[in-house]
């Protein structure tokens, strides 16, 4: 009897060893992929600059910053307002990290089956 399971099926060329090696290199850029996504980082702003929001390639929040004398709570609606523009300017970074991100892993789904 043959080593290959697979001789039987006619697949006598089809090399199991290169293929668990082709997806053990592909998950290991992936994963180098991920940890440089964390490292980046992608700011979001509204108002002008009002609120700067910063967050790392992967969408986590790492910042928030609020230019001194916008909101002195003088209004009532500053509170608000301040929540209001905090979450948009967390939607603009997310956004750009989502397109970091597709850029990153693109070349790498392109390599796997049903994801590129």
């Amino acid at each position: 009897m043959s080593q290959n399971p697979f001789d039987a099926l006619g697949g006598g060329g089809f090399d199991m060893n290169a293929l668990l090696e082709q997806a053990q290199q592909m998950q290991e850029q992936l994963t180098q992929a991920q940890a440089d996504l964390v490292e980046q980082r992608v700011d979001g702003t509204v108002a002008g600059g009002a609120v700067q929001v910063t967050a790392n390639g992967v969408g986590e929040l790492v910042s928030v910053t609020i230019r001194a004398g916008e909101f002195d709570g003088s209004d009532p609606d500053d509170l608000s307002d301040l929540s209001d523009m905090i979450v948009a300017a967390y939607r603009d970074a997310k956004a750009k990290a989502e397109a970091l991100a597709s850029e990153a892993m693109g070349p790498l789904a392109g390599g796997m089956p049903g994801l590129g």
